[in-house]
């Protein structure tokens, strides 16, 4: 194989998912029949590696220093989600009536990966939360270890400016069957039980 094909395969091999083999399926489709889309990917995807940042306000993905989200009027100032990921402040816009405001972690607190709260921005979050217009902050960590302990942590930077925090509830999904739930779910959600109103 030449040089910049190989370099191409390495070059996919970066994406989440992807491996040797389907690395090299992906550029053998590009070279074969997709030059065209090919172009424009590679366009593309420069122009957003130089073009897109984070939001100073959220963290989130952003073209502009404040993105649209953080921009716009019609959300509510006084509510504010704290995810992992963009990833997760994108599922629950699609999946959930929210409409407060959010701030993203980019990680979760992981000394063996070296994310403590400074790589996390949580200098920045607790800023956020000082302003004094927050009442409640929704955590909305993943339920790992590393996300618990995440979430303990952000508990007490919010209790520490007198703002409210809540968890997102965790246990048995909707349309689930008891016997196919794993142990460690079953449990918190057993743990975790409310009252049946």
């Amino acid at each position: 194989m030449s040089k910049l094909l190989t370099d191409l395969i390495e070059a996919l091999r970066c994406l989440p998912g992807v491996g040797g083999k389907s690395a090299q399926r992906m550029a053998f489709h590009l070279l074969e029949r997709d030059r065209e889309r090919g172009q424009r990917l590679a366009q593309v995807m420069a122009q957003a590696m130089r073009e897109i940042g984070n939001c100073s306000r959220c963290r989130n993905f952003s073209e502009t220093p404040v993105c649209t989200l953080c921009a716009s009027s019609s959300r509510d100032r006084h509510v504010l989600c704290v995810v992992e990921s963009p990833t997760e402040l994108a599922a629950i816009e699609q999946a959930t009536g929210y409409r407060g405001q959010y701030f993203v972690l980019l990680g979760r607190l992981s000394p063996l990966d070296g994310l403590g709260p400074e790589e996390l921005g949580l200098d920045r979050l607790a800023e956020r939360l000082g302003e004094g217009e927050i009442e409640e902050m929704i955590i909305a960590t993943n339920p790992t270890v590393e996300g618990e302990a995440t979430a303990h942590y952000l508990a007490q930077l919010a209790r520490a400016a007198n703002v409210r925090p809540t968890r997102l509830a965790h246990g048995v999904p909707l349309g689930g069957e008891l016997e196919y739930v794993d142990r460690g779910t079953l449990a918190h959600a057993f743990g975790s039980r409310q009252s049946a109103d």
